[in-house]
């Protein structure tokens, strides 16, 4: 079975029951939810969230039989401004602590950029950038550790944790079974890559298969000599590949779609399923 969800704002309503409503209609199992985007009339800010909260937000999902996958808390993790980046680190281990009072066991992020400024630099395709990773990936981890919670962290070419082989060494230099990863293929790919994608999926799952918890789904295309993103199944991403690693090593695992909205979402859920059967058809 595929096992689809969808990001909580990537649907067109920003109040929990709304969301939650059309997340079940559209016929998915699971919601990754960053509450700061998928909220606009409830506080999220640094210091609001309490059991309460998150269970009210968790029995709304429950009552339209819908998994809360993620709490998605996307931080510069490396922000250069010190006192910056203790606060947005403070507010990832405010997600942690309640994480279970959501019905999650996840909380997310990628890893940032040496600048205050997000966007693509090769500035953070240095040891120093590395390094900076480490260290505030080991004091959310500690801090997952405290409270039965995971870290899943998401690579993406534009971030410190940019290849599966830095991903792999990210996973041995914290060295915890607290951290986890979000794996999103599409991220992985560049301009000198894509024609191998198959090589870039497959050594994904071998140097880290057995620490993936959840998928990312989205698609690219090249323009202008680079890497954009689109929805799923208006792309060049091979789904077939994915899958097929997926049967074999992760059944039931999570599949997110992401950067797909309307009018997509329908369509784009569609192809997947498309693909999956395609794929068992093969592998059986």
């Amino acid at each position: 079975m595929l096992n689809l969800g969808i990001r909580g704002h990537d649907i067109a309503y920003h109040e929990p029951v709304e969301i939650a409503r059309e997340v079940s209609k559209k016929g998915f199992n699971s919601v990754q939810l960053a509450l700061a985007k998928s909220f606009t009339t409830i506080p999220t800010h640094t210091g609001s969230l309490s059991p309460g909260y998150a269970k009210y937000i968790r029995k709304v999902f429950d009552k339209e039989h819908v998994d809360i996958a993620i709490l998605g808390c996307y931080i510069n993790m490396i922000h250069p401004d010190l006192e910056k980046r203790e606060a947005l680190l403070n507010r990832f281990k405010e997600h942690i602590r309640f994480a279970r009072d959501f019905g999650c066991s996840i909380v997310a992020s990628e890893t940032g950029n040496v600048h205050e400024t997000m966007g693509y630099t090769e500035d953070n395709f240095t040891e120093e950038a590395f390094q900076k990773v480490v260290e505030s990936v080991k004091v959310l981890v500690n801090e997952a550790e405290k409270w039965g919670v995971i870290v899943g962290i998401e690579g993406g070419i534009n971030h410190p944790i940019h290849t599966p082989q830095l991903m792999r060494r990210l996973l041995d230099e914290v060295d915890s079974n607290h951290l986890q990863v979000i794996l999103d293929p599409a991220n992985f790919m560049s301009i000198t890559n894509y024609e191998n994608q198959e090589t870039v999926i497959q050594e994904s799952f071998e140097l880290f298969g057995d620490r993936i918890v959840a998928i990312h789904a989205k698609d690219f295309v090249i323009e202008d000599d680079w890497i954009k993103m689109v929805p799923v199944g208006k792309g060049m991403l091979r789904y077939d590949v994915l899958f097929q690693e997926l049967k074999k090593r992760k059944p039931y695992i999570e599949i997110l779609l992401e950067n797909t909205k309307e009018p997509f979402i329908d369509e784009s859920k569609a192809y997947l399923n498309k693909i999956y059967k395609e794929v068992k058809e093969i592998v059986t």
